[in-house]
């Protein structure tokens, strides 16, 4: 058996390490404000329940392994004291990952992200509108646990007001798991499926995705792309060239005789097929053929 010392461990193996073997966990998509009243969205798997009396979740935003910086959730949260907690589940997972994205300070996530900004009830983040549950909350405390990279920060926060999509529920109000259908967070690239078990997603694009804001309206305004297949596409760095395009559809033409003179939900329709093998920039060339 490997027998380490995690004093003498580079702290992003360390990091590594424990998010492989403490695994799957539950991601709190943690909705905040600044002081001026921006948005900020970001997923976090440092996240728990803790207490039902009163009712007490907490979560924790760490400090950057790469630069010792703070993250803009917690820095919201420090000067606000509130936060909305989603839950995610599999039918927004590639938008949650997008969010996840190192976008600059004032960029709004629930666009790039293409999620509905809901207002609550109690606090000023706001909802988000696909999540199935959503916990209005105020921050009791914040416990920093260090001071160096990686360190986290436990978010205690107490649940003031929270909402169910009565679609998860069973005839005797209880919340179905099978319809929730959660997702949790393990090590790399894997995530896990409540109901189906792991599966991969690419982690956003370092240089980030153009974002669902950038997209024509006849895609993100779509009737058949869901919005899974909306994060898969924003996770680009620009859109295919019309040369790119045409080319591409001049090959295709050979399986697909009737691609030049399709539907725009025809066209969808086999974008999605392509997303479904995880490929991406085919499904673009097919979007804005």
């Amino acid at each position: 058996m490997l027998s380490l010392d995690p004093k003498i461990l580079q702290t992003s193996k360390l990091h590594s390490y424990l998010l492989s073997a403490v695994a799957p966990r539950p991601i709190a998509f943690a909705s905040t404000v600044d002081t001026n009243g921006n948005p900020n969205l970001s997923p976090y798997s440092f996240f728990n329940v803790f207490s039902s009396n009163p009712p007490i979740l907490i979560f924790s935003p760490s400090r950057r392994v790469r630069d010792n910086s703070e993250k803009h959730t917690l820095q919201n949260v420090e000067a606000t004291k509130e936060v909305v907690i989603n839950v995610v589940n599999f039918d927004l997972v590639h938008q949650m990952s997008l969010s996840s994205s190192e976008y600059p300070e004032g960029v709004n996530e629930f666009e790039k992200a293409g999620l509905t900004m809901l207002k609550s009830d109690v606090v000023k983040p706001f909802r988000v509108g696909e999540a199935p549950i959503q916990f209005e909350c105020k921050v009791n405390e914040i416990i920093k646990l260090g001071t160096e990279g990686g360190a986290g920060n436990l978010v205690i926060c107490e649940v003031v007001k929270f909402h169910i999509d009565e679609d998860v529920l069973d005839e005797d109000g209880s919340i179905n798991q099978k319809k929730l259908d959660l997702v949790a967070r393990a090590g790399g690239s894997f995530y896990s499926r409540a109901r189906k078990g792991f599966f991969e997603i690419p982690k956003p694009l370092s240089s980030l995705g153009i974002g669902v804001d950038s997209f024509p309206d006849f895609v993100s305004n779509s009737m058949v792309l869901t919005g899974n297949d909306l994060g898969m596409l924003a996770n680009i760095v620009a859109l295919p060239t019309q040369e790119d395009v045409i080319n591409f559809i001049a090959d295709l033409g050979t399986r697909y005789p009737n691609i030049k003179t399709a539907t725009h939900r025809q066209k969808h329709k086999l974008a999605r097929n392509y997303l479904s093998f995880g490929d991406v920039e085919s499904a673009w060339k097919i979007l804005l053929s």
